[in-house]
């Protein structure tokens, strides 16, 4: 087949800038490489880290840059704000890049399209093309309450969600469809691999092989639950050996500034006296490196979180992980790897006396992790690649 993709117009494929979505389109591309089963155009937004990425010189995936960033570009985005202020669903920069893609799009014949991410890109191509849509959905884009649902949901011919729970969202459209297919996240699980040595050290972050380690990793707001980990942390002082990392910065990318929410974090983390280590953004190469240093993983999302790639990684690494049961999490985890809890009621000290538990019970710990590793060999990215295509296939 002739298949085009259309990224979210945020951040570049391939993933030289991170981006859960991104690196998942990433993982199938490589596939596609590989097994050479389809002619792929890539639509993408231009960073200069591009140019010498590998991934450009496959003879089967192809990619189509659109420059939003340079001052040339930032003048024509502002006209086309102007102009066209009245037909906008996304921000504008977003709705320049799928203009300029449409451009495009419009002088080839693709027997698909995959939007990734951003299902309302139907209202704007479905009049230029007759290639089928297809929506590989990663978060809550479409359910009853998204404007103009059903007209983006009538345009689709086939629904890749990543989690049954985005799938249940979509069905509140229509509650006998019959669009959606559930295909699970991926995650290279040869760099997830914990018995490769780590290049990093704990001493090098201020620890020592004594503490007992929890590590955090994530975007760093409200929504990921970090905040009730720290308060968490508050009601352990009398474990002194317990200690936090803390893995992430409030957007992708290697950006340093701190917002306001991260700033009231380390304002209330100071009152643990270097029991919380931060350390900003990481690149993603290397998050299988700090990983290997921990004892477990806290993953405690206080929103439905649809089926995050933090969980997968820390599943791989063998660590006993405690987590919620929010979004598609549940479907990610068995509770012989994972303590799963609710957080409508109490769920500081929830998350306080499970830390105390696995922190006291090593044999426990143990076979946590043995179960969480077993587990972890259902989302290897190839699997997913796989899965990946053949809901592709069954869209023609």
């Amino acid at each position: 087949m002739k298949i085009a993709i259309l990224t979210s117009g945020i951040l570049p494929v391939p993933a030289v800038k991170g981006g859960a979505v991104e690196n998942l389109t990433d993982f199938y591309l490589e596939y596609n490489n590989q097994h050479r089963l389809h002619d792929i155009t890539v639509y993408s937004i231009f960073d200069e880290a591009v140019r010498e990425h590998p991934a450009l010189l496959s003879k089967v995936n192809h990619y189509h840059y659109i420059d939003t960033d340079s001052t040339l570009a930032k003048v024509r985005k502002r006209i086309f704000h102007l102009l066209h202020k009245h037909e906008e669903y996304y921000h504008y920069t977003i709705e320049y890049y799928l203009h300029q893609a449409i451009r495009h799009i419009r002088s080839q014949h693709y027997d698909l399209i995959i939007l990734e991410n951003r299902p309302a890109y139907a209202l704007q191509l479905k009049k230029y093309t007759d290639a089928h849509l297809v929506y590989h959905l990663h978060n809550e884009k479409l359910d009853n309450h998204t404007p103009n649902f059903q007209d983006i949901y009538d345009a689709a011919y086939r629904i890749i969600t990543v989690s049954d729970y985005i799938a249940s969202r979509v069905k509140t459209i229509n509650i006998n469809d019959t669009k959606c297919i559930t295909v699970h996240n991926g995650i290279d699980l040869e760099a997830f691999a914990p018995d490769t040595k780590s290049t990093i050290s704990r001493a090098a972050l201020g620890l020592t092989e004594q503490d007992f380690l929890m590590v955090f990793s994530g975007r760093i707001n409200r929504d990921k639950g970090i905040m009730e980990l720290v308060e968490a942390m508050t009601l352990l002082k009398a474990y002194p050996a317990i200690k936090l990392l803390v893995i992430g910065s409030s957007f992708f990318g290697n950006n340093t500034s701190e917002d306001d929410f991260i700033k009231s974090l380390k304002d209330r983390a100071q009152e643990l006296k270097g029991r919380i280590v931060f350390t900003g953004f990481i690149p993603y190469h290397q998050m299988p490196d700090y990983l290997r240093i921990a004892d477990i993983a806290v993953i405690p999302s206080v929103w439905d979180d649809p089926f995050p790639t933090t969980v997968l990684e820390a599943q791989a690494m063998g660590l006993p992980i405690i987590t919620t049961r929010r979004g598609g999490i549940p479907e990610e985890v068995t509770t012989d790897g994972a303590i799963l809890l609710n957080t409508k009621e109490n769920f500081v000290d929830l998350l306080a006396t499970s830390i105390i538990d696995i922190y006291s019970h090593p044999n426990k710990r143990q076979a946590m992790s043995t179960a969480a590793k077993k587990r972890s060999l259902l989302f290897c990215k190839e699997r997913y690649a796989e899965d990946f295509f053949l809901a592709l296939a069954s869209s023609t």
